[in-house]
C-alpha cells in the first residue's frame, strides 16, 4: 500500500493511504489529519492546508505556484517548502511523501 506521512508540529505522525488523483488536502480530510482545516474546500483562497514539503519530496511535488504564494505569504510559519495541500495533485511518485504540519492554520 502506497503512503503519505503526516507529521505534526509536535511530533505526532499519522500514516494514510495515498489515493492518486485525489489532492493531498482531500486525503487528509478524508483520512482526519489533525491540523488541516480547508475551510475553501480547495479553491487556495483560504490558506487553511498549509503543509511544509520534506525537502527530499520538492522536485516530486513542485514548489508553490503564484496561487498559493498569495496565501502563503501571509502566513508567520511560511518556509521555504510551504505548500497549500489543496493545490497538491497525488500520484504513483508521491509514494512515502512526508510533510509537516505548522502549529496554526490561517
Amino acid at each position: 500500500m502506497s503512503v503519505i506521512t503526516f507529521i505534526s508540529h509536535d511530533g505526532e505522525k499519522y500514516e494514510t493511504p495515498l489515493e492518486e488523483g485525489q489532492s493531498l488536502m482531500q486525503i487528509a480530510i478524508s483520512n482526519l489529519i489533525p491540523g488541516i482545516d480547508g475551510d475553501c474546500g480547495g479553491e487556495a483562497a483560504c490558506g487553511t492546508c498549509h503543509v511544509v514539503v520534506d525537502e527530499g519530496w520538492v522536485d516530486v511535488v513542485g514548489r508553490s505556484t503564484p496561487v498559493e504564494e498569495e496565501m502563503l505569504s501571509m502566513n508567520p510559519e511560511r518556509e521555504s517548502t510551504s505548500r497549500l495541500a489543496c493545490q497538491m495533485t497525488m500520484s504513483e511518485g508521491c509514494d512515502g511523501l512526508v510533510v509537516r504540519l505548522p502549529e496554526f492554520q490561517m
